[in-house]
């Protein structure tokens, strides 16, 4: 359904060292530079989309999207709680509840939420199988 997420940051390399370890605790590289006169930004490659850090393009400074969060599919509850605990030493806060199982309508879940350095709220999901 996505092509693409983008995020800004105020501090790229910090945003960098922090995506580098969430991203690669569930399985993807660090990201790859793509800066043009414009912009400073960094790409991570997966099989469906892009994620994407940057500076903004106006100059303003990066703000949180209030009531937003960005999702990433894990393959297990070890996944997320590596992704957990990768985003907490890398300069992360731990959001909401610890990393666990949350009911729904549609199943269990096994969840974890952190905000990275620039207050962004992410999440980190598997499906726990009936």
């Amino acid at each position: 359904m996505f092509s693409h997420v983008v995020v800004g940051t105020n501090d790229l390399k910090k945003a960098k060292r922090f995506y580098d370890a969430v991203l690669g605790a569930i399985g993807y590289g660090d990201g790859l530079s793509d800066d043009n006169d414009q912009r400073r930004r960094y790409v991570y490659r997966g099989d469906t989309g892009l994620f994407i850090i940057t500076q903004p393009l106006d100059g303003r400074p990066a703000t949180a999207a209030n009531g937003g969060t960005i999702g990433f599919a894990c393959q297990s509850t070890r996944q997320v709680d590596l992704w957990h605990a990768a985003g907490v030493a890398n300069g992360g806060t731990s959001a909401e509840a610890p990393p666990g199982v949350r009911e729904a309508a549609f199943g269990s879940l096994y969840l974890a939420y952190l905000r990275d350095p620039d207050g962004n709220k992410l999440g980190a999901l598997y499906r726990v199988p009936a």
